[in-house]
């Protein structure tokens, strides 16, 4: 089976086309600024022959064009590795959420239309990805459209840890509960560690542009740091993460707009909005060397919140095996790794600095009671299996 995973973003499309159930991938392809004229990027690989192709500034004013783009290469003679799209089965995407669908479904009408009763909480994501959908229809009308929400991996969650303290009705009458993201790069982690043997507890740390900690027992999530919406859990780059609930009513009373309240939450917050550099952690951290205050709070705080969430979820589990980190800043930054891990004594969790420095897979020290692994998620992968795996009911 053939299958073209999608990874849409506000201003990036991703694609990975897989040979199923062999997981090989065929050909790759990556655009960034879609939306831009005479600035796009533009990545391309046919996997199979190394054939690559690569440009910039160029003209993707949206995602019409950037997928008819990607098509012309994956059936193309040149860089082509198929001759038709009546070759591709099955599409998968990595979607955030629809309203009463949490797992793998087929994205069918209802589903969609969940997808946009919920666009409040994820208007970034459900929007780009309702858009991708509906225009990779009328390029692919005999494919199976799958929808892997990031929501999927963590349905397993007991109620009692979703559960808001309000009042009952609301969640039966609105759903409104803890849901979590990140649902593909966690389960992905789950499927590496699953291969190392079962009966195991885990904390995957999901540290990027979004981060979220995920509590994993023996390949289940129980316990993730998002709530309901994405602006919720560890500081992100730009989202404001766990807040007061009472802050928004405190702000509209000393004059901000919903407009502006919604605005510094949502893009003017996180590492940007504490340190008033950038939301790059990078560039935060630089800055912090440099003898940056806001920048040393950014990241002060940034590394809190992630020990706050492995100590909470370590108690739950009643132990732990593995701390795993992945994602850009967990699979690349061996300074967050450390930080994080010299508070995690009362856990025994010991590094080995020079092979975390080498960011080598596992980073732990000899006499550590945990497992310290730096693994590089594969999003794409665990969305091309679930929709192998799928089957309609």
């Amino acid at each position: 089976m053939k299958i073209l995973v999608c990874n849409a973003g506000s201003t990036s499309l991703k694609f990975k086309f897989y040979e199923m159930p062999e997981c090989t991938v065929l050909a790759q392809c990556q655009m960034e600024r879609v939306g831009s004229d005479h600035d796009a990027i533009f990545r391309y690989e046919n996997c199979l022959s190394g054939q690559t192709d690569a440009f910039e500034k160029a003209d993707i004013p949206d995602y019409e064009n950037g997928i008819r783009l990607f098509l012309r290469y994956l059936t193309g003679e040149e860089y082509g590795v198929i001759s038709s799209v009546t070759e591709i089965d099955r599409v998968g995407f990595k979607a955030a959420l629809s309203k009463g669908h949490s797992g793998i479904f087929e994205l069918d009408q209802e589903v969609l239309q969940g997808m946009e009763d919920w666009l409040c909480l994820a208007p970034l994501h459900n929007r780009a990805y309702l858009t991708a959908i509906r225009v990779m229809r009328d390029f692919l009308p005999d494919a199976l459209f799958i929808g892997c929400f990031e929501t999927a991996f963590h349905r397993d969650i007991p109620l009692e840890r979703r559960l808001y303290g309000v009042p009952f009705e609301w969640y039966e009458r609105y759903g409104l509960m803890r849901i979590g993201y990140h649902g593909a790069s966690h389960g992905y982690i789950a499927d590496v560690l699953n291969a190392r043997g079962r009966g195991y507890k885990a904390i995957s740390c999901h540290l990027g542009g979004s981060g979220s900690v995920c509590a994993i027992d023996d390949g289940k999530s129980v316990d993730s740091s998002f709530g309901m919406s994405l602006e919720s859990g560890l500081i992100h780059a730009s989202r404001v993460g766990d807040m007061d609930a009472g802050l928004p009513y405190f702000l509209r009373e000393q004059g901000l707009s919903d407009a502006e309240i919604l605005e510094g939450m949502q893009k003017n917050g996180g590492l940007l909005g504490i340190s008033g550099v950038s939301s790059d952690l990078r560039y935060v951290l630089e800055a912090a060397e440099a003898g940056n205050e806001r920048a040393r709070l950014a990241v002060g705080a940034f590394i809190t919140g992630i020990v706050h969430y492995i100590g909470a979820f370590a108690m739950d589990l009643g132990g732990l095996d593995y701390l795993v980190f992945t994602a850009g800043i967990g699979e690349h930054s061996a300074y967050i790794r450390s930080r994080v891990c010299e508070k995690l004594g009362l856990l025994h969790v010991k590094i080995d600095e020079e092979k975390n420095l080498r960011n080598e897979t596992d980073i732990s020290a000899a006499d550590s009671a945990v497992r310290v692994l730096v693994i590089p998620t594969d999003e794409e992968l665990g969305i091309a299996r679930r929709t192998y795996e799928y089957c309609r009911g």
